[in-house]
């Protein structure tokens, strides 16, 4: 694991922001202290003991995987972390938008694995550098439990062909796969310490493998956006609005949830639900729906 990547009173570098647009990611970046990422998965692992059993209209699962920020306000508040504005604003400037953010895990010793890909293939987004997704680690990102792997340099092609799989062990929503042979050595190993965060651009094909480990593999994932993005397949979408200011008015602007799973943002969750699913399973043949 590489030492933490000093920052300038805890903004990129110009050498920094230089080696993300070189090699499409960025890491590791410390945004808090171990002791605070514990803080954060144990009010996340408190949350899914209150709520599992609850009538919600949803799957738990399905809310923490999709948008947890329209629904629990942690998530909201830790996407709107100005430790990590800071960091982004670096890479898209003082003007950014929250697009979706949600928990990504990977329980102990299972087969659960994400499939090589790019995020920008079905994302319905022109987003191109308009775009930056940050990973926060809260529990340890290592091989044995799964981290990320990225391929550098990769975010210089442009969109690439993608098999839909369907794999019922693949996390990601039509378990999309980049089609290209990716040689083992090619891969970079993402992995980060509890605290920590990793950047990756939008065209940057990566994946990871399964939790071979005895903890859960606990990410924050986070797509930042630049207002002038625009989606192109969806007739309407979402976002919140977090640092400076949208002129532009490409997305719904919504705010954070004042309490988990209050029915206002539920009835708001499924509308992004709806209108998000229409560019990402755009030509899909899977009929359950995004991550049902």
């Amino acid at each position: 694991m590489l030492d933490t990547l000093k920052t300038d009173n805890g903004q990129l570098s110009a050498a920094q922001q230089d080696q993300y647009w070189r090699d499409g990611f960025l890491f590791p970046i410390n945004v808090m202290a171990a002791s605070e990422a514990q803080e954060l998965r144990n009010e996340l692992e408190t949350i899914e003991d209150h709520w599992l059993d609850a009538d919600l209209p949803l799957p738990l699962n399905t809310y923490k995987r999709v948008n947890s920020y329209v629904v629990i306000p942690m998530a909201a508040k830790l996407a709107s972390d100005p430790r990590v504005l800071d960091i982004i604003e670096g890479l898209l400037g003082p003007n950014i938008l929250v697009w979706s953010a949600e928990f990504f895990i990977k329980e102990p010793n299972t087969k659960s694995f994400v499939s090589m890909h790019q995020d920008l293939t079905y994302w319905g987004l022109d987003a191109v550098d308009g775009l930056v997704t940050a990973w926060i680690a809260l529990s340890p990102a290592t091989v044995a439990s799964g981290c990320m792997d990225f391929v550098r340099a990769s975010h210089k092609n442009p969109i690439l062909p993608h098999a839909d799989t369907h794999s019922e062990d693949n996390l990601l929503s039509r378990g999309q796969e980049v089609a290209v042979d990716i040689a083992p050595e090619d891969k970079t190993a993402i992995e980060l310490h509890p605290g920590q965060m990793s950047l990756h651009h939008g065209l940057t094909i990566h994946g990871s493998g399964p939790n071979v480990s005895d903890d859960r593999r606990i990410g924050f994932v986070i797509r930042y956006l630049k207002p002038e993005i625009a989606q192109q397949v969806a007739d309407k979408d979402y976002a919140m609005l977090v640092r400076g200011a949208d002129h532009i008015g490409n997305f719904i602007h919504l705010a954070p949830p004042k309490a988990n799973f209050a029915p206002e943002t539920l009835y708001l969750y499924e509308e992004i639900r709806k209108a998000q699913a229409a560019a990402l399973m755009k030509g899909s043949k899977d009929t359950k729906g995004l991550y049902e």
